[in-house]
């Protein structure tokens, strides 16, 4: 075994290129689904060990099954992140057979998709990290990693009530859709930025709950197909050569149209349009496309405009436009 130091203390890591130990560390969940819990978050499994000097991972002449063959820890390292979000993937669906595992990892391989997704890690907190948390999920989305979202908030720092919620109302049009913060980069809960931040959360948070059954129809599609969720523009029009450098709006699947807020103050955006017309779902205005419109970004919401002719399902419907 290998011993290392992560924040607890000293901590073993176990070799999960070895399929007893896979099977033998997935029965461990039991204990906390009997408490209640319902999904698994791994963290610093790139692995990640503090050393006074070198790598901050385990030793390259560490020993490790690799599915029985052989081999140190230089064949390992890439694979071991993978190899753990499959232990616990396979552990959840043997305790629970009759729910869906929920996982996600911060460290994976390619194929990690079969198992779980990811998130943004430690994004700054700023206007910056809040950008970059959408490329983040677009590229990872390409690279057949549908599932995934950003530290709503970001992961240091103290963000502006603004920031915030800007962040947020990003996020609740993400596949992965949670707060997170360093421990003393102080609490993400809505409540702690104000009144007004809270309605606007709350509202964001209704209306991602409306739209559960979407996000279902996506992940399916996703699991048929390989489609990402959230796509990039240039999805819609690949022969579009200005769509393929619009890098601050997404498609959420084929019907929807998600143009965040990612600038301090902005109230009005320019959003590109794919070809085809584009209903925006708050003030009903059609728009045609291609092209650029200009559209109102109130602080309550984010712009978000839907294809004519979508079908969305959704719980509890309320308006005109689906």
């Amino acid at each position: 075994q290998v011993r290392g130091v992560v924040w607890p203390g000293e901590c073993v890591y176990p070799d999960f290129t070895d399929p007893q130990v896979r099977r033998w560390w997935g029965g461990l969940y039991a204990e906390r689904l009997e408490q209640g819990f319902s999904g698994v978050w791994h963290d610093m499994n790139e692995p990640v060990s503090f050393t006074p000097f070198g790598d901050m991972t385990l030793p390259r002449s560490a020993r490790h099954s690799l599915e029985g063959r052989g081999g140190d820890h230089r064949e390992a390292h890439n694979v071991y992140g993978l190899a753990m979000a499959r232990a616990g993937y396979e552990g959840l669906a043997r305790l629970r057979p009759e729910e869906r595992p929920f996982l996600f990892s911060r460290s994976g391989w390619a194929g990690m998709q079969r198992y779980g997704g990811t998130w943004s890690g430690d994004v700054a907190t700023g206007w910056p990290g809040l950008r970059a948390s959408l490329a983040l999920v677009l590229g990872l989305g390409l690279c057949g990693v549908p599932y995934s979202g950003p530290d709503v908030g970001g992961f240091d720092g103290h963000p502006s009530p603004e920031l915030y919620l800007r962040w947020l109302q990003l996020g609740a049009w993400l596949p992965l859709f949670r707060t997170h913060s360093a421990i003393d980069a102080g609490r993400r809960e809505p409540w702690e930025f104000g009144a007004e931040a809270l309605e606007h959360a709350r509202e964001a948070m209704a209306e991602r709950e409306r739209l559960r059954p979407y996000f279902v129809t996506l992940a399916r599609l996703a699991r048929l197909t390989g489609a990402p969720y959230a796509r990039p523009l240039w999805w819609a029009a690949p022969e579009d050569r200005r769509l393929r450098d619009c890098g601050d709006a997404f498609l959420l699947g084929d019907a929807l149209l998600v143009a965040p807020v990612l600038a301090r103050g902005a109230r009005r955006r320019v959003v590109r349009l794919p070809r085809g017309r584009w209903y925006d779902v708050a003030t009903e205005r059609a728009y045609e496309g291609p092209g650029l419109v200009l559209v109102d970004a109130p602080l309550s919401r984010v712009p978000v405009l839907a294809r004519a002719g979508a079908v969305v399902p959704v719980r509890l419907p309320r308006g005109r436009w689906y």
